[in-house]
């Protein structure tokens, strides 16, 4: 623009320059056409679903895995509660192929491989960002590359108004279960290139609420249809976590600690008519992380990241009818990572990294076997641009040795297992045919394994220390379309559609040791196929002045039959059936209003479909859909240097009563009121 111009001022004659004070041309001036060249923002290959801002902020949800319900492809695994345990599945894999990063690190859980997202309350997150097979970012640690799908939760950092040093933030919860819930954040500056944050939190909830609970026969007849307390479900929880943020020339580095100590109560499932459970736990968690990142010249940037964590876990049923348990267990982890990325050319990157993990877990059970996981991975990738086309590959090397001990009559015996070494591939395109539409076709194939957790193969009397990896080979392919917003009533479009197959192997399972049925043990013998399409829009209008509408719509439809032998369980029933707890059809709705900076209204559905609690797809296993409507309104002022904001919240509207485990019934209709005080 500013050559064109300087063309036209050169084009004037003599006489236009000598007249250049005059207040117009005498006549009218053209110009040729001007071509403007320039590049396009960069697009992910494999775009992520995202929840940030005032989208994540309007959701009326406490925890990250209650956020996570909005994501399309995604089951959470709710057995009831505030306090109540939730891990998060994706595309019917498992737990345990769900990789969740808390800022840009693994959090990790090598006993029993499954991540507690409620225990992550979103206070103190900014962003939440959900990716099928792996990041499109290859300048990343090799542990990133090493699962199924991703999580990535980023939490806030402190933004300051110029001349201001202190950022304070009080939120206050309070409603239904006996909820008092506090929480403080401070930011300050340290100087111009150092920051600081500090978050503290409490929880204390009694969890009691009625629920309805229904029980039929085989026949179809109703054994019984009462109504009852939920009792046991009280959770008492500290969350503190404070972060160092800092910036130097074409670098930047963070570190960060992390502690939460709970006791909660598990109420347990309802079977045999027994309505109460007295089972207590108790956990400590805490981690402290670091990274650091630098561009070292224009052609090689590095990074370094390091954590160490330490989880105590103690767990305590004391119903003596069947066995008094009273367990403790304690895990501690390692890691160091280094990620190196090289341009070769303008636009072709490489990236290698190396991870070190230790991992160890010691318990007071009776015969336990003290196992020790060393994991060393390393992680070569590129990642190729060519006008519209892009594409990314990675080849991930993993090398696990685990060694265990047997410790009779004061003598320690170590046992060391046979190094495990595997090469787990994918590759990931993208096309956008037409510059002038936003229309983006993709597609990706990743094969990627899990290794048994330490449960698996070293409980007393149930783990198998000969059990395999767990492989799932991903295949997918899908479209992006967007419509940039314009400044008239409409105001964008976003829509995102994918279909995909998984096939899992060797997949870990627990089935009847010997004749009994009260001893089991781990075996690989599990096969599982999983056909799907997810399906999400977004857009936006004002339909008057200072008034925003936002849609955001998600729909997920999932094939997942188990394809084990009809044998290998002793029932054949279950061939070729839904797997347990899988939908055929779920989605998800939320609409979000606001006027100005001062009223916000926001409503929620979620919809979960038929399925069955077991692969056994008998009518007895039936589970009926369930759905919930949630709507909250907020609003904001000042009140000197104070900006306030009030929220009431209506979970579960119509007061459905459903289970999303089976005979563990989730909470009806509840109320919740938030008060937040930014200064």
């Amino acid at each position: 623009m500013i050559m064109a111009l300087c063309q036209a001022a050169m084009a004037l004659d003599a006489d236009s320059v000598a007249t250049r004070h005059h207040s117009k041309l005498d006549s009218m001036q053209y110009l040729d056409n001007v071509v403007v060249y320039g590049r396009k923002p960069y697009a992910e290959v494999i775009p992520a679903q995202v929840l940030s801002g005032k989208n994540l902020e309007g959701l009326n949800s406490h925890s990250v895995a209650d956020a996570i319900r909005y994501f399309s492809g995604v089951q959470i695994k709710d057995y009831g509660g505030v306090g109540g345990i939730k891990t998060v599945d994706i595309r019917s894999m498992g737990t345990n192929h769900m990789g969740v990063f808390y800022d840009g690190i693994q959090l990790g859980n090598a006993q029993n491989g499954q991540i507690d997202l409620g225990k992550f309350s979103l206070d103190n997150i900014e962003e939440i960002s959900l990716y099928n097979g792996q990041k499109s970012d290859i300048f990343q640690p090799a542990r990133d590359f090493g699962s199924a799908g991703t999580i990535y939760l980023r939490t806030r950092k402190p933004k300051f108004e110029p001349g201001k040093r202190d950022n304070f933030n009080f939120t206050m919860r309070t409603g239904s279960f006996g909820l008092a819930n506090p929480s403080l954040r401070w930011g300050h500056k340290l100087n111009r290139s150092m920051s600081m944050t500090l978050n503290a939190e409490y929880t204390y909830a009694t969890g009691q609420y009625h629920f309805r609970y229904r029980k039929k026969f085989s026949d179809g007849t109703l054994a019984w249809d009462t109504t009852a307390v939920r009792k046991n479900g009280d959770v008492q929880a500290w969350r503190v976590e404070g972060a160092l943020f800092g910036v130097m020339p074409d670098g930047r580095w963070n570190a960060k600690f992390y502690y939460y100590d709970s006791e909660r109560g598990i109420p347990g499932a309802i079977v045999n008519n027994v309505w109460k459970n007295s089972q207590r736990q108790w956990d400590r968690n805490f981690f402290t992380q670091g990274s650091w990142q630098k561009k070292m010249s224009e052609r090689y940037e590095t990074q370094f990241n390091a954590k160490y964590a330490r989880d105590f876990m103690h767990y305590v049923n004391p119903d003596t009818t069947l066995m008094l348990i009273d367990n403790k267990f304690w895990q501690d982890e390692v890691y160091l990572s280094s990620a190196n990325k090289f341009t070769i050319i303008r636009d072709w990157d490489v990236n290698l990294s190396v991870d070190y993990k230790w991992n160890y877990l010691n318990s007071t059970l009776a015969n336990f076997s003290y196992p020790t996981r060393h994991t060393g991975l390393a992680a070569l990738a590129t990642a190729y641009t060519i006008m519209q086309f892009k594409a990314q590959a990675s080849i991930l090397y993993t090398m696990v040795n685990d060694q265990h001990e047997s410790r009779n009559a004061g003598q320690t015996v170590a046992h060391h297992s046979q190094w495990l070494h595997r090469f787990t591939p994918a590759a990931f395109i993208s096309y956008a045919p037409w510059i002038e539409h936003d229309l983006n076709f993709r597609a990706f194939y990743k094969r990627i394994f899990r290794m048994p957790t330490f449960n698996d193969l070293y409980y007393t009397d149930i783990g198998n220390v000969t059990l395999r990896p767990e492989y799932v080979d991903q295949y997918d392919i899908g479209v992006r379309y967007n419509i940039l917003p314009d400044r008239g009533f409409f105001a964008g479009f976003k829509m995102s559609a994918d279909a995909y197959y998984n096939y899992v192997t060797d997949k870990i399972i627990a089935v009847p040791k010997g004749t009994g049925q009260y001893r089991w043990m781990m075996m690989n013998i599990g096969k599982v196929k999983i056909r799907g399409i997810d399906v999400s829009a977004r857009t936006s209008v004002r339909p008057m002045q200072d008034v925003r509408v936002d849609l955001n719509l998600t729909y997920t439809y999932q094939r997942a039959q188990d394809y084990s032998k009809p044998d290998d369980y002793g029932d054949g029933g279950t061939y070729k059936g839904q797997i347990a707890y899988i939908p055929w059809n779920s989605g998800s709705a939320v609409v979000h209003a606001a006027w100005r900076d001062v009223v916000e209204l926001n409503y929620s559905f979620i919809y979960v479909g038929e399925r069955y609690h077991t692969s056994s797809n008998i009518p007895a296993n039936h589970e009926q859909p369930w759905y919930t409507h949630d709507i909250s309104a907020n609003y904001s002022f000042n009140w000197g240097k104070a900006r306030i904001k009030l929220t009431g919240e209506v979970n579960n509207l119509l007061n459905q009563y459903y289970d999303v485990i089976q005979n563990y019934p989730m909470p009806g209709r509840n109320f919740k009121f938030i008060l937040k005080i930014d200064i």
